[in-house]
């Protein structure tokens, strides 16, 4: 007799889906243990690890950042290539405002979030009326345009960059309120894309047109989510500036716009998670590599060669289906 392969969920996971698993610790660990338990890798990681790897965490923080900014956009129709933008918008605002006006890291921060997401999200704004491959140039070519724009004018130390700015109080500073950013970012964009709200953006993922012609206004959902996305990477940026005490055109690298990118595509798109777990793997994987100098790329192009063709689905959703069902064998008829 022919079959087939058919998945069907875990019985722990039908009855966790109600609200009687409130009734079963076990249940209740089967639902808060993916949350809890890489939340305390990472926190041992951060105390345990020598200084260089977490410096390295510092730094997967970061592109995981960018990577929650990138997939937000994407899942509400908007693909973008220039998340370096966001990054680099953020770290000139906070740097300028240091280096010039003399104003303390933990207001530059902050001001770089709002006023860099408002910067990003007015240059924006016109172009999300364009619609796939065009949106999607448009945004790699502004950190582009602005890094020969400094480099002509010489504004802002031009290619020389502003340099001796202030550090953050104590060290610890440097690592464990990135990770809880991260985390909190990651958690937030999760239950925001589970409510009414992200149903309308994940509409208009899918069919903008149907959207629109129910009598809701694109443009308002979308101006909405590239202030949070922007904002989240201009943070990325405003924090690593008063790591490395410098500010200059190499914040519009494309490194920034790439490694999100794919570590979106290795983890999972549309899931966060995915995109966090990706840059979990790809940062270190780059540090692991960095000793084989020119071939690093060539082992980088074809780890990600080997996930878009094995596993174009990305990691995280090949996890989540083995922990949350099971498959077999069953008879056709």
């Amino acid at each position: 007799m022919p079959k087939r392969k058919e998945r069907i969920d875990r019985g722990i996971k039908a009855r966790s889906d109600d609200i009687f698993a409130l009734t079963s610790w076990k249940e209740m660990m089967y639902l808060s243990g993916p949350r809890i338990i890489p939340i305390a890798l990472v926190a041992l990681a951060s105390i345990f690890f020598p200084p260089y790897w977490q410096r390295v965490l510092l730094s997967i923080s970061i592109f995981g950042l960018l990577a929650l900014s990138w997939d937000i956009l994407n899942q509400s129709g908007m693909i973008s290539l220039g998340q370096s933008f966001f990054f680099g918008v953020g770290a000139y605002v906070s740097g300028t405002l240091n280096y010039y006006f003399k104003i303390h890291p933990f207001i530059t921060i902050p001001i770089a979030v709002i006023l860099g997401g408002i910067i990003c999200t007015a240059t924006l704004l016109p172009l999300v009326r364009l619609r796939g491959i065009y949106f999607s140039m448009t945004t790699l070519i502004l950190p582009i345009f602005l890094e020969r724009l400094i480099e002509a004018t010489k504004i802002f130390g031009g290619t020389e960059g502003l340099i001796s700015l202030d550090p953050l109080p104590h060290h610890l500073l440097e690592l464990y309120p990135i990770i809880i950013i991260l985390f909190l970012v990651l958690f937030g964009f999760r239950r925001l894309m589970a409510s009414d709200y992200g149903i309308i953006l994940k509409g208009i993922h899918d069919n903008d047109q149907s959207v629109k012609s129910s009598g809701i206004n694109l443009y308002v959902y979308k101006a909405q989510v590239l202030f949070l996305a922007s904002s989240v990477g201009c943070f990325a940026g405003a924090f690593l500036t008063h790591i490395y005490l410098f500010v200059g055109i190499p914040v519009f690298a494309m490194d920034y716009s790439i490694i999100p990118i794919a570590a979106s595509v290795v983890g999972g798109v549309g899931t966060f998670a995915g995109p966090v777990l990706g840059s979990f793997i790809l940062v270190p994987l780059s540090e692991a590599l960095r000793q084989f100098g020119g071939l690093r790329i060539v082992f980088y192009g074809l780890f990600l060669s080997f996930f878009v063709v094995i596993m174009p689905d990305g990691i995280f959703p090949q996890i989540k289906r083995k922990y949350q069902q099971f498959e077999r064998w069953v008879e056709i008829n």
